[in-house]
């Protein structure tokens, strides 16, 4: 498998997220280092989120 299929798809490999007020958070799909494994692909929990998809804590 080739590094293009292991990188992250939600932070396009940069490990982060940006929201629409330009603030910039830790991609929770990849943990903030840009590589997604197999392992990793399978493990994550559906997150509870608000209208404008901000994560709820």
């Amino acid at each position: 498998m080739g590094s293009q299929e292991m990188r992250c798809k939600a932070c396009e490999g940069s490990g982060m997220l940006m929201d629409d007020e330009q603030w910039h958070y830790t991609c929770s799909i990849c943990n903030g280092d840009g590589f997604v494994s197999k392992v990793e692909e399978d493990d994550h929990p559906i997150i509870d989120t608000d209208v404008n998809h901000r994560i709820l804590e």
